[in-house]
């Protein structure tokens, strides 16, 4: 028995949160013992390079498919929140390597779990859209809008702390910048849920 082709849209989808948990583990990682700052840097770039690779056929496919599984504007808008989580992990890792950051904190560490854990949950998300279980989802977007939350309270604890230890005023600015990449990176994913959920409304 011949099995069924996978719709290219859900495929392509599949694909991108699979590589989005695939950096966010890398990044988890390898933050918190950074040796080699442009090794890592340079890993990011690949995934965001293969991540728009994948933005790049959902758009190629929708110029040529007549007949789409979801509103051309959802699929469009989850690829490019999708992608801007994997540009939001790749963003912080070449502040790692252009400020020549070797040695991220506790705060860092935090932000990066959050975003392991978030990758997970959409990744989950996605794959549970490509089988049309569209109330399922609901469970992982609701968890990715708690996971925003945390990072939201972790930027103001990790912003306090910085003006209350930091007197270097060029450490300062680069901690705060990748504190506040991180945690918009989190917002990304927020955003991911926010999509999920719009296409379950509009589907269900």
């Amino acid at each position: 028995m011949k099995l069924k082709k996978k719709d290219i849209f859900f495929e392509t989808l599949e694909n991108m949160a699979d590589t989005i948990v695939q950096a966010a583990d890398y990044f988890a990682q390898n933050i918190s013992d950074l040796q080699d700052v442009t090794l890592f840097a340079g890993e990011m770039k690949k995934y965001e390079s293969k991540c728009d690779e994948f933005t790049h056929t959902i758009i190629k496919e929708l110029n040529k498919t007549f007949i789409t599984p979801l509103e051309r504007d959802d699929i469009m808008d989850l690829t490019t929140t999708m992608d801007d989580v994997l540009d939001g992990l790749e963003a912080t890792a070449s502040r790692f390597y252009m400020y020549q950051l070797t040695e991220p904190d506790e705060y860092i560490v935090q932000f990066a779990d959050i975003l392991r854990q978030s990758a997970y949950e959409i990744q989950k998300a996605v794959h549970l859209l490509s089988h049309k279980k569209l109330l399922a989802l609901r469970e992982h977007t609701i968890r990715l809008n708690d996971l925003e939350n945390q990072g939201d309270e972790l930027l103001r604890i990790c912003i306090k702390n910085l003006f209350a230890t930091v007197n270097d005023p060029i450490e300062l600015i680069k901690r705060k910048e990748i504190y506040e990449r991180l945690e918009t990176t989190t917002d990304s994913c927020e955003h991911v849920a926010n999509k999920l959920e719009s296409i379950i409304m509009r589907n269900s």
